[in-house]
């Protein structure tokens, strides 16, 4: 059983636009997965994964939006973030460990006809987890992210972020999380993002995922997101992109999506106003977009 921690549930007490109810599995290595399941169990579900240093909560009003449309809407927390277990020890974390948790939680689940909305690390793990189970998703929606695969330098914006993250001595994720979006957040809703996290040993997992990041051809992740890039090479399903315009990191990434995935071609991308963190600045418009480009 891997060592982890627990956060208290006391510290996801009454935080603003999140009434969902718990859900919780249980993987094999002994870590308990939380996710959100609003909607009819028996609908077309919607899988929202996020990234880094964010939890479910980041999809709050998604959720409601999905679910009132009546869909199926599963935002799962990754492990190390939001309600999920949160391994001790940073080497306990890895891309495929990551992969290897995610999908133990999509198979516990058995999730079918899925449209998936993943952003920043839900896309690294979202798009593997696409050309690894090809057949249980029927749709795509990236929202600032993509999957690397080590062939162009990493932006300077984004080697920073990554040395402040090993190094910060205070890893103040509210206060990340407003630094990549356009609107200021209240009070509140940064404490939100600071509940996961109430000490160092808690915050792990989301230091550690930067460093995680596959940037030179000899890391370990390369060859699997190599291959998944071939496979989504030849996705014809539809795919959608909406992209924040003030991402000084992936800003711009949704055109490499656009060009390889033929599923693509002659859809409605759009690029809105929003940073990094996209669904803070525009949630309802992307489920908007979605709805729409679903119903088409």
């Amino acid at each position: 059983m891997t060592d982890a921690l627990r956060t208290p549930d006391e510290r996801f007490r009454d935080l603003p636009d999140y009434p969902f109810a718990p859900h919780w599995t249980e993987l094999a290595n002994g870590l308990r997965m939380h996710h959100v399941d609003e909607g009819p169990a028996d609908a077309d579900p919607v899988l929202m994964l996020h990234g880094e240093p964010t939890w479910s909560y980041l999809y709050r009003h998604m959720v409601r939006g999905f679910a009132d449309a009546g869909l199926r809407a599963v935002a799962p927390d990754l492990i190390g973030f939001g309600k999920s277990d949160k391994p001790r020890r940073r080497h306990d974390y890895s891309y495929q460990s990551h992969m290897d948790w995610l999908t133990e939680w999509l198979l516990a689940h058995d999730l079918r006809r899925i449209t998936l909305v993943c952003q920043d690390w839900g896309s690294l793990l979202g798009l593997r987890l696409v050309a690894e189970q090809p057949d249980r998703f029927d749709r795509i929606v990236v929202a600032n992210g993509f999957l690397p695969i080590a062939d162009r330098p990493a932006p300077t914006a984004f080697r920073l972020w990554r040395g402040f993250a090993v190094r910060t001595p205070v890893f103040p994720a509210g206060w990340i999380v407003e630094a990549g979006t356009r609107r200021r957040l209240g009070r509140a809703e940064r404490a939100a993002y600071d509940a996961p996290f109430p000490t160092r040993a808690h915050q792990a997992g989301a230091r550690a995922f930067p460093a995680l990041v596959p940037t030179t051809p000899d890391d370990p992740a390369v060859p699997a997101n190599r291959e998944a890039w071939r496979r989504l090479g030849e996705w014809e399903k539809p795919v959608l992109t909406v992209f924040g315009t003030g991402d000084p990191i992936l800003g711009r990434a949704d055109r490499p999506l656009q060009r390889h995935l033929p599923g693509a071609a002659g859809q409605p991308h759009a690029r809105v106003s929003g940073g990094h963190f996209v669904q803070e600045d525009a949630g309802e418009e992307i489920v908007r977009r979605t709805l729409a480009w679903m119903a088409a």
